[in-house]
């Protein structure tokens, strides 16, 4: 039986607005390019700051990848909506590396 892919999560940065436009756009239409099914999100920080639900399904995926910005900080957020993800969640940040680069580690 193979295995399952990983659940993709795309964080739109709409209020901080700390991630390049350019780099959040080129993600985010690389991966609806690329026919992968993924989960966009408007803001990530407002959803931990609201404890929104959805955090708590998502930390539950077994392989997450999330295209958002700092790892340490986007788990935090999650830590604070007490939906702590698990070891294996991936984050990749779309405040230091391009999208090309995002995009083959989410599709790896």
């Amino acid at each position: 039986m193979p295995d399952s892919p990983p659940t993709l999560l795309y964080c739109r940065c709409a209020y901080a607005q700390v991630v390049p436009t350019g780099v959040k756009n080129e993600v985010l239409q690389r991966l609806c390019d690329s026919g992968a099914s993924f989960e966009s999100v408007s803001d990530l920080c407002e959803m931990a700051a609201h404890r929104d639900p959805r955090l708590t399904a998502l930390a539950a995926c077994g392989k997450l990848r999330i295209a958002a910005c700092y790892p340490r900080a986007v788990k935090g957020l999650f830590q604070q909506a007490g939906a702590p993800l698990s070891e294996d969640a991936e984050v990749h940040n779309m405040r230091t590396d391009t999208a090309e680069q995002i995009v083959q580690q989410l599709l790896a």
